[in-house]
C-alpha cells in the first residue's frame, strides 16, 4: 500500500489506474490523500508519496502484514506504523527505494516503484484476503433498493476544497472521475474510471494534533458501522458497512444481510462524512 498526495501539486498522479483497490481518506484542510493497494498489477513509478495518517493503521491492519510506503509522520503516528501489522517500507527505512522527481517541486516529488518496494517482502508473506465478493461473468448487480444512477458526487468538507464526481460510462464500463470540476487524469493523460466505487459514509474526529500550519488533523472512524452505497455496472445499491476490530476486514452486506458483489475490476473505497453524497 502507498500513500499517494491529492494535493493540488501533487497532480497528475502517478499509479492511480493501476492500483486494484484506493481508498480516500479526508485530511486536514478539507482536502483527500490516497491510499493505493497494489496487487495484481504494478506502477514504475509511483507517487508523489507522502505522509501516513492514523486512519491507514485502521485500514491495513486486516491485510495479512502488507508493504507500507509512505514519507514519513509526526512522531505519534510514527508509533502506530512501528506497532501496527504491518512492514514498514517507508523512506526513513529504505531511502534507496524512493526517488525525487526534479521536475516537480518539493514536497510533491517523491516517488518510489512498486516492484522495487515488493523486493523488501519478508520469508513467509503471504497473500492479503480478499476484500470483497465478485459477481460471476454476465450476472446483472442487484438487491433490495439497487436503482439505475449515472452520476454520483460526494466532498469532504462544506467548502467543498476536495469535491469528486463520478459519471457512470456504458462504453467503458467504469465511473470516470472529475474532482474539482477538472477531469481526474494520470501522468499519462488516462482519466481515473474503476470498475466499482463504495461510498462508506464514516465520521472523522480530531485526534489533537495540527500539521505544520496548525490545521487539525482528522481521522476517519472506519471501525464500527454505518450507510454506504456499492456503484456498480451503472447501478447503486444501498448497503450497510461494518468492521468489528482494526484486524477485520469491512463487510458490505445489503437489507437481506447478503454480501453485495461487485464488478470484477479496479474498486475505489470513498471515506465521506455522512450526508456528504448525493447519486442520481
Amino acid at each position: 500500500m502507498v500513500k499517494i498526495d491529492n494535493a493540488p501539486k501533487a497532480r497528475p498522479q502517478i499509479g492511480l489506474n493501476q492500483a486494484d483497490v484506493v481508498f480516500e481518506e479526508g485530511v486536514e484542510g478539507g482536502i483527500t490523500r490516497f491510499a493505493a493497494l497494489f496487487h495484481s498489477e504494478m506502477s514504475k513509478p509511483v507517487g508523489p508519496v507522502r505522509s501516513a495518517r492514523s486512519t491507514d493503521i485502521k485500514i491495513v491492519s486486516a491485510f495479512h502484514h502488507p508493504l507500507f510506503a509512505y514519507s514519513g509522520a509526526n512522531a505519534l503516528f510514527k508509533q502506530y506504523v512501528h506497532e501496527a501489522p504491518l512492514v514498514d517500507v517507508g523512506v526513513d527505512n529504505y531511502p534507496d527505494r524512493y526517488h525525487r522527481d526534479s521536475s516537480r517541486t518539493s514536497p510533491y516529488n517523491l516517488f518510489s516503484e512498486t516492484d522495487e518496494l515488493l523486493k523488501l517482502a519478508p520469508d513467509g508473506a503471504v497473500p492479503p484476503p480478499a476484500l470483497f465478493e465478485f459477481r460471476g461473468p454476465g450476472v446483472a448487480p442487484s438487491g433490495p433498493g439497487a436503482r439505475e444512477v449515472s452520476h454520483a458526487r460526494v466532498w469532504w468538507q462544506a467548502s467543498k476544497l476536495t469535491e469528486a464526481v463520478w459519471d457512470w460510462d456504458p462504453v467503458a464500463r467504469g465511473w470516470r472521475r472529475t474532482q474539482n470540476g477538472e477531469t481526474h487524469v494520470d501522468a499519462a493523460g488516462r482519466q481515473v474510471t474503476p470498475a466499482n466505487v463504495i461510498v462508506q459514509f464514516v465520521t472523522y474526529h480530531d485526534t489533537g494534533l495540527v500539521d505544520s500550519s496548525g490545521t487539525s488533523v482528522p481521522e476517519a472512524d472506519v471501525v464500527g458501522e454505518g450507510d454506504a452505497w456499492v456503484l456498480t455496472g451503472g447501478m447503486l445499491i444501498p448497503c450497510h458497512w461494518a468492521k468489528a476490530s482494526n484486524s477485520e476486514l469491512t463487510r458490505y452486506t445489503d437489507a437481506t444481510g447478503a454480501e453485495v458483489k461487485l464488478t470484477r475490476g479496479k474498486t475505489w473505497v470513498e471515506l465521506v462524512p455522512p450526508n456528504q453524497g448525493e447519486a442520481g
